[in-house]
């Protein structure tokens, strides 16, 4: 490999820690918001409401998601597909198996069950917003959104749907929050135990929290 493609690899893995700790920051403000459904309905409608109307969110950082997330995954398929191509026959001996974990080896699979969880989320969510503010034109009506929220998981199918995602979600993040780090320059021999222990705390915690909330819906509706 000479330099430039050296530096170019580089920079994509930059690139792809950058947009992965975009997408983390936003799970932990999307799961507080909704964890407010499980102990104060007024609290979530009010901030599920501004967040809903909100000029700046809607216009701006709700697109920058968007890109962040196809962003992310695109990145992470061109990635994978470098990394496959860039093996040699000598790989093969190298027993990938023995030196790293299967969820490290395996981060397109989690991945793509995420992507196609996260296509599930915005039909559940994302387009019957955009049908009832752009095209119905429906009046706004600030306490619909609990009992939005609780009418998604009445069917246990759709709670095991949810669930089965997470724990993926789960899995891709044990990897990626270690991975981030290392790419940005962040993880070293000085604190590679402590990013390992907020990677693990950090894909238990926030998977878990959203997995308690669509069951404490479905038990609760």
């Amino acid at each position: 490999m000479n330099n430039s493609s050296f530096y170019k690899s580089i920079g994509y893995k930059v690139l792809m820690a950058l947009s992965g700790f975009f997408l983390m920051f936003f799970l932990v403000q999307h799961l507080s918001i909704n964890m407010l459904s499980v102990f104060n309905e007024e609290m979530f409608n009010e901030t599920s409401h501004f967040m809903g109307t909100n000029p700046v969110v809607q216009g701006l950082l709700q697109p920058v998601l968007l890109i962040a997330v196809l962003f992310h995954f695109i990145m992470g398929i061109f990635l994978e597909y470098k990394n496959n191509k860039a093996r040699t026959i000598n790989y093969a001996f190298n027993k990938p198996s023995a030196n790293s974990s299967w969820v490290s080896r395996n981060m397109i699979i989690s991945g793509l069950t995420v992507l196609a969880f996260l296509i599930l989320h915005f039909i559940d969510f994302w387009i019957p917003e955009i049908t009832h503010k752009y095209i119905d034109f429906l009046p706004e009506d600030p306490n619909r959104y609990f009992h939005e929220l609780q009418a998604k998981f009445i069917h246990p199918e759709r709670v095991i749907a949810y669930v089965i995602a997470f724990i993926f979600l789960s899995m891709h993040l044990m990897h990626g929050f270690q991975s981030s780090f290392q790419s940005v320059g962040f993880k070293n021999n000085n604190n590679s135990t402590l990013i390992i222990k907020l990677s693990y705390l950090f894909s238990i915690v926030i998977p878990a929290g959203f997995i308690f909330i669509a069951i404490f819906h479905y038990l609760n509706h």
